[in-house]
């Protein structure tokens, strides 16, 4: 039957040769009019896209090099107070986070105090960045500071863990992560205070992210499984 048959997906834009080497992170800027994407190439391009007409728009793309080792993840800054097109990369190498502002073209920050190279990025609330790093421990960076506001370890039981994912509720409430050694981090960014950690996974937990009213975890591995975690009972 017709239900048994996915249908394919029809490819609206493409791109070839974007980067010189893999691309391991792409992200959509909030007004979805830049398209950025890094690489092991050690580059960031940003390319102008139309949502509209699904295409580049012509202009050149914007390419930063200030990275000395692969871009591992990059995200956009959602607030309105930086319009949108401040960008957030980081990754192997120096273990900086950099911040670009891509109306103007231009670097602003490194942010630096990782010892380890940086595996995940997640920004909310208009100013704040949290990172998770090969040093076992999670930063938040408020940007209008702009410094290290607060480091968390994962040494919650044993020796804690390499950081490959990080999540943060729509509340701003609770910080998730995902380890290398199978394990999630519940964390109250408020109370600053860890709340729970617990295995779902029986390897590497490379994503984690949060259901829009935050009742749920969805988690995903390199053991091949996806799980969602009722997070409202105890």
């Amino acid at each position: 039957s017709a239900y048994n048959t996915p249908k394919q997906p029809v490819v609206r834009f493409k791109r070839n040769k974007h980067h010189k080497g893999s691309i391991y992170c792409v992200a959509w800027s909030p007004c979805g009019q830049l398209l950025a994407t890094g690489s092991n190439d050690k580059y960031v391009k940003v390319l102008p896209f139309n949502a509209e007409t699904c295409n580049a728009t012509g202009r050149p793309d914007l390419e930063f090099s200030m990275h000395d080792g692969t871009i591992r993840d990059l995200a956009f800054m959602e607030g309105p107070e930086s319009g949108g097109a401040i960008l957030i990369s980081a990754g192997a190498g120096d273990c900086n986070i950099y911040t670009t502002d891509c109306q103007r073209g231009q670097g602003l920050h490194a942010l630096s105090g990782h010892t380890g190279h940086i595996l995940a990025l997640y920004t909310w609330s208009g100013w704040m960045i949290a990172s998770g790093s090969q040093d076992k421990t999670v930063r938040f960076w408020d940007l209008r500071v702009p410094s290290c506001v607060r480091v968390v370890g994962t040494t919650f039981h044993g020796t804690g863990s390499a950081v490959a994912s990080v999540a943060v509720d729509p509340s701003g409430r609770l910080l998730a992560t995902g380890q290398e050694d199978s394990s999630c981090m519940l964390y109250d960014i408020r109370g600053g205070r860890m709340v729970q950690s617990y295995h779902p996974h029986s390897s590497d937990v490379r994503s984690v992210r949060f259901s829009p009213g935050a009742h749920y975890l969805l988690t995903g591995s390199y053991d091949m499984k996806i799980k969602v975690t009722d997070l409202q009972g105890n």
